[in-house]
């Protein structure tokens, strides 16, 4: 996945829907052998060799400082990133939520592209953060292996549960 091809599919997604039409997701691609192994000391071992093989591994994170952009991006609302400033619980709270449904477009977005995403959870984020983000601006929320598999590489599916057993109508 070449950094053309990550811009398009970030112009894709950037307009999805979040609260306050904040952009906290930020993206870290992580594609040289050096940046790699930094990575790899910190996933899970059921996913390194996934990991390991992946052309790209995208550090999805949330900027725990999204409110200093608000401004710009929503200048009908100056004393929106003022009520941030003093309210660091609020706003980490704020960032990882917008930045999480910005995950899932980012998801969608890769896919569009014609790229493969493998998200996972199974990684020391504590550890990734001081490593990859030593300044405590950004916390890590997901790790996607990104790039086009082999026919092999694919499990099978896991079940998903039904409509009649997610969706409920009041």
């Amino acid at each position: 996945m070449t950094d053309e091809q990550v811009a398009a599919v970030y112009d894709l997604i950037k307009l999805a829907p979040t609260a306050f039409n904040s952009s906290p997701l930020r993206i870290t691609l992580v594609r040289s052998p050096e940046a790699k192994q930094r990575l790899l000391r910190h996933v899970a071992s059921g996913n390194q060799r996934q990991t390991a093989e992946a052309p790209v591994t995208a550090i999805l994170a949330a900027d725990l400082y999204f409110h200093e952009k608000l401004p710009t991006l929503v200048p009908a609302k100056p004393a929106l990133r003022d009520s941030f400033e003093g309210d660091v619980e609020g706003r980490a709270a704020s960032a990882k939520l917008n930045a999480t449904l910005q995950i899932g477009y980012f998801l969608l977005g890769v896919r569009a592209a014609g790229f493969a995403a493998g998200p996972m959870s199974g990684f020391d984020a504590a550890g990734l953060d001081k490593e990859f983000f030593g300044d405590g601006r950004q916390r890590s929320l997901v790790l996607v292996n990104i790039g086009r598999p082999a026919d092999s590489a694919f499990a099978p599916r896991q079940p998903r549960l039904s409509a009649d057993e997610a969706v409920t109508s009041l």
